[in-house]
C-alpha cells in the first residue's frame, strides 16, 4: 500500500517502511508524528484519489532525526563593477520513517 502526502508545501509518495526527508517539523526525536493531509492511496487492486484530500485518511510515522542539508552556494558578480557577493545556505529538514498507511 502507498500514499501521496503532502508536508512542507511538497508531495511525497510514501510506503510503510520508507525513510523520508521532510521540511522541519516541530517534534522531538522519537515523537509520532501524522500526516493528515493524503492526496491519494493506492494499492495493487485499486486507486483512491481524494477531491482534493481522502476523508479520514492518515499517515504515520516516527521523526527519527534532525539534520541539515549540504551547504549551498550562492555567488553573484557583475563584471567591471567590483561587485561581488558570496552567500550559502543549509536547509534544515527532519527523518522521518513511515510506519503505516490508514485508508478512511
Amino acid at each position: 500500500m502507498f500514499a501521496v502526502i503532502k508536508t512542507g508545501g511538497k508531495q511525497y509518495r510514501v510506503s510503510p517502511g520508507d525513510k523520508l526527508r521532510v521540511e522541519k517539523l516541530e517534534a522531538a526525536a522519537g515523537a509520532p508524528v501524522v500526516f493528515s493531509e493524503v492526496l491519494m492511496i493506492g494499492d495493487d487492486a485499486a486507486v483512491t484519489v481524494g477531491a482534493p484530500l481522502v476523508e479520514n485518511a492518515q499517515v504515520k510515522a516516527t521523526v527519527e532525526a534532525h539534520g541539515r542539508g549540504d551547504k549551498i552556494v550562492i555567488r553573484k558578480y557583475k563584471k567591471r563593477k567590483g561587485y561581488h557577493r558570496k552567500l550559502g545556505h543549509r536547509q534544515d529538514f527532519t527523518l522521518v520513517k513511515i510506519l503505516e498507511v490508514v485508508a478512511g
